[in-house]
């Protein structure tokens, strides 16, 4: 895979009660990120072994779709979402300030 695709594919770390509660918890550290809708398993691990220099155990992906919400009698919608589950492998750590 092109380092030139894999540097696309991440998009950006969930900040969610969720997302901490599950880094936290647990034998194995699992981070959240925001991934290219088009990402699949592999580019989403070969791109977290490429930035943070981890070794990734699985990935696992869900397509969250985007909220309907109104303002007035004006109907919008949320964009969709596509979240990568990330489990580290034992003694691994992600540092997100240490980005190379």
């Amino acid at each position: 895979m092109k380092a030139e695709r894999l540097l696309q594919v991440i998009l950006a770390p969930v900040i969610t009660e969720k997302a901490t509660f599950i880094a936290e918890s647990g034998a194995k550290p699992q981070i959240a990120l925001r991934v290219a809708p088009d990402a699949t398993k592999p580019e989403v691990k070969a791109a977290v072994e490429l930035l943070f220099k981890v070794e990734v155990d699985s990935v696992s992906v869900l397509n969250r779709k985007g909220k309907v919400k109104r303002s007035g009698r004006f109907v919008g919608r949320r964009k969709a979402n596509r979240i990568a589950y990330v489990s580290l492998k034992q003694g691994q750590e992600l540092d997100f300030t240490e980005v190379n």
